[in-house]
C-alpha cells in the first residue's frame, strides 16, 4: 500500500497554495482589507480555535455539527476550529468591546475550516475576509456594507458582478400576520425552497406562490411585490429593497428572490449574495443578524464575508513580479535601492546560481538592468 505521507498528499479538502497563487491570495486580502479600512472599519484578529460553546452560542443558527472539535489537553474542555469568523467578531463586540460606542465597525481576514466542503467546490479550508457593523440593522447600514463590498471587489479586479437580494424572515412574518397557514410553517418553507407551487396548493398556502413568481430581475420583482396585498408587512421591506437596488446597480446586475433561505440561517430582515462571471460559486454573502450578549440580550448588526479563494482561482491578483538576478559581490546598497524602486531582487549565493535557474526576468550587469 502506498504511503500517502511519502507522496506529500494532504487530507481531502485541503491544498497547498504555491507561487504565484499564494502571493495572489495575500495581495487580494490586503487590497480588500485596505478598501474596507478606508471606510473606518478597524481590523480585529480572533484566534483560529475557541471554546465550542462560545462559537455555537454567539449567533442564533450556529450548530455543533458544523464544527471540527477536539478536547483541549490543558483545560479538558471541548475546543473547535472556526468555520466562520463572523461569530468571533460578534463575541469580541459583545465582550471585550462592549463599552465602545455604537455603531462599531470591525474588519477581519483569515482562514476558516469547515467540517464538510461547501456545495460548490471540494475545499474545506478557505480564506475569509469581511466587515461587520455592530449596533444597527437600519437600511442605511446595510447600504453602506453592500456598497463597500462591491467597491472592494471592484478594486480587486472583479467585473461583471451580480447581486441577489433576499428577505430571510419574510415568510415567517407573513405566516404570523396577514398570511396565516394551517399546516406546519416548515413545510411551506420547504415548498418555497423548491419553488414548488403545486406543493403550496396542497398545503393550503397557494397565496405564497406569488412570492415565487416575484423572483427575478430587481425592477420586475419590485413591481410584483408592490402588487401583493400583505397588510403592510411588505411596505418597509420594499423601501429597503429599493434603496439597496440603487446602491448595487452602479456596480452589478441586481435580482431579488424574496424567499431564498439557503446560507442565510442567521440573517434577519435582509440578505445578499454576490456572484461574478468566471468565479465558481458565491464571491461573497452578507445581511443583517443579531449578536448575542453574555447577559442574554441581543444586538442588531449587519456585515458581509468575501471568499478570497474563488478570486485567486479566477486568476485575480496574480500580477507578475519583476525578479532581478543580482550577481555575487554586488554592492548591497545597489540591491536596496532597486528594491525601493519596486524590484524583487534575487541574490546569487554561489557561482552555480544563474538568472534562469533562479527564475529571473532581468539580470544586473554593473548598474545596467538587462531583460532576459
Amino acid at each position: 500500500m502506498t504511503d500517502p505521507i511519502s507522496k506529500g498528499l494532504l487530507p481531502e479538502g485541503f491544498r497547498d497554495r504555491l507561487p504565484p497563487q499564494a502571493e495572489a491570495a495575500a495581495d487580494l486580502l490586503r487590497t480588500l482589507l485596505d478598501r474596507v479600512s478606508a471606510h473606518g472599519y478597524e481590523r480585529v484578529s480572533p484566534p483560529l480555535v475557541e471554546f465550542e460553546d462560545s462559537l455555537v452560542t454567539r449567533l442564533s443558527s450556529a450548530r455543533p455539527q458544523d464544527l471540527l472539535r477536539f478536547v483541549d489537553p490543558l483545560s479538558q474542555r471541548t475546543l473547535a476550529l472556526r468555520p466562520d469568523i463572523t461569530a468571533q467578531v460578534g463575541r469580541i463586540a459583545a465582550t471585550r468591546m462592549a463599552h465602545i460606542a455604537r455603531p462599531l465597525r470591525l474588519a477581519y481576514g483569515g482562514p476558516v475550516l469547515r467540517v464538510r466542503p461547501a456545495q460548490v467546490g471540494p475545499q474545506r479550508e478557505a480564506m475569509q475576509m469581511g466587515a461587520e457593523l455592530i449596533g444597527s440593522d437600519h437600511v442605511d447600514a446595510v447600504a453602506e456594507l453592500l456598497g463597500i463590498a462591491l467597491e472592494a471587489l471592484s478594486a480587486a479586479g472583479l467585473a461583471d458582478m451580480s447581486v441577489d437580494l433576499t428577505l430571510p424572515d419574510l415568510v415567517g412574518t407573513l405566516a404570523s400576520g396577514p398570511w396565516p397557514v394551517t399546516t406546519p410553517l416548515a413545510d411551506v418553507q420547504t415548498a418555497l425552497d423548491g419553488k414548488d407551487a403545486a406543493a403550496l396548493q396542497g398545503l393550503d398556502a397557494s397565496r405564497y406562490s406569488a412570492l415565487i413568481e416575484a423572483a427575478g430581475p430587481a425592477e420586475s420583482a419590485l413591481t410584483r411585490l408592490k402588487s401583493l396585498n400583505a397588510g403592510g408587512a411588505l411596505d418597509t421591506r420594499i423601501v429597503g429593497l429599493e434603496r439597496l437596488v440603487a446602491t448595487a446597480a452602479p456596480h452589478a446586475a441586481v435580482t431579488i428572490d424574496p424567499t431564498e433561505r439557503h446560507g442565510f440561517e442567521y440573517q434577519t430582515w435582509i440578505g445578499f449574495s454576490v456572484f461574478a462571471a468566471g468565479v465558481r460559486g458565491e464571491v461573497g454573502r452578507g445581511g443583517t443578524y443579531l449578536v448575542r450578549h453574555p447577559g442574554g440580550g441581543e444586538e442588531a448588526a449587519v456585515g458581509f464575508s468575501l471568499y478570497v479563494d474563488g478570486l485567486v482561482d479566477a486568476g485575480l491578483g496574480a500580477s507578475r513580479r519583476r525578479r532581478l538576478f543580482v550577481p555575487l559581490d554586488t554592492d548591497p546598497e545597489v540591491s536596496a535601492k532597486l528594491r525601493a524602486e519596486g524590484w524583487t531582487t534575487v541574490s546569487a549565493l554561489t557561482d552555480a546560481d544563474t538568472p534562469k535557474r533562479l527564475r529571473c526576468d532581468y539580470t544586473l550587469d554593473g548598474e545596467e538592468l538587462i531583460k532576459l
